[in-house]
């Protein structure tokens, strides 16, 4: 039997969620949801996304998923109670899981404008961790960036190093990618970074935590990652998703295309 994860996102930042759990595990069956219609989330106000937030449980509702994957931050830092109220099942996200990981003073967050100024970041690892100092960075334009279907290296190794430099010029010992697209450009930040400064993926974090809720089957026997039990759905461009699907997980998968909003 097969465990039914939910895992959302305004467009591809999700697959580095996929990817994590896909490769710890075989026992799952994925419903993967691109609201590409409104991407980016991250420029929108708290009252957008908790807007959005409840569309995506309505989508959630009838596919009887055993936990949601929240592989947005920023709809993980404004509606978060939304996903756990109306699902019902447990809900893994981010912010907190990787809240529960950081063992170093000086810490920097790169995230969209919505989650910084939301503070939930600090928030929730100062509660576990009072004395940490947090630098937080908001990029508003790496997702638009990294959604393109051909990146621009030129402009992305600027942005990177226009993003980062105040957060290198507070000494930070520890680097958050605090949206789930940043992974997708983890060398480009990692050659801008001392050797010394640890580069965190909250998705590593979220399945960490994921799987110690649902262990993992004793006979799973790890040998590559398979998509084939991966269905994907988009609220718009989905031939442009499909060839994303091909560039970033080199497949090719069936894209079925929803409606999520109640006034169109």
């Amino acid at each position: 039997m097969k465990l039914k994860i939910g895992i959302f996102d305004s467009g591809i930042g999700g697959f580095t969620i996929l990817n994590s759990l896909l490769k710890t595990r075989k026992d799952v069956e994925v419903f993967y949801l691109a609201d590409t219609k409104r991407i980016p989330f991250g420029n929108k106000n708290s009252k957008e996304i908790r807007l959005i937030a409840n569309e995506i449980c309505t989508f959630f509702v009838d596919k009887n998923l055993d936990a949601l994957l929240v592989a947005c931050n920023t709809t993980n830092a404004c509606a978060l109670d939304i996903l756990k109220d109306n699902l019902k099942v447990p809900c893994f996200d981010l912010i907190n899981s990787v809240s529960e990981i950081i063992d170093k003073q000086i810490i920097g967050v790169l995230a969209t404008q919505t989650t910084v100024r939301s503070s939930y970041y600090k928030k929730a690892i100062n509660a576990r961790k009072e004395n940490t100092i947090i630098f937080q960075q908001e990029c508003p334009k790496f997702v638009s960036e990294i959604e393109k279907e051909k990146l621009n290296l030129d402009k992305l190794n600027s942005l990177s190093d226009l993003y980062l430099r105040p957060l290198i010029n507070k000494n930070i010992e520890e680097l958050i990618l605090g949206c789930s697209h940043y992974p997708l450009i983890y060398d480009f930040l990692r050659k801008k970074l001392d050797s010394n400064i640890k580069i965190i993926d909250p998705s590593v974090a979220l399945i960490k935590k994921f799987n110690e809720s649902f262990p993992i089957p004793k006979t799973d026997c790890y040998e590559s990652i398979s998509f084939e039990n991966v269905k994907f759905f988009v609220t718009s461009e989905r031939d442009e998703f499909s060839s994303k699907i091909k560039i970033w997980l080199g497949i090719n998968k069936e894209i079925r295309l929803v409606n999520l909003r109640r006034h169109v």
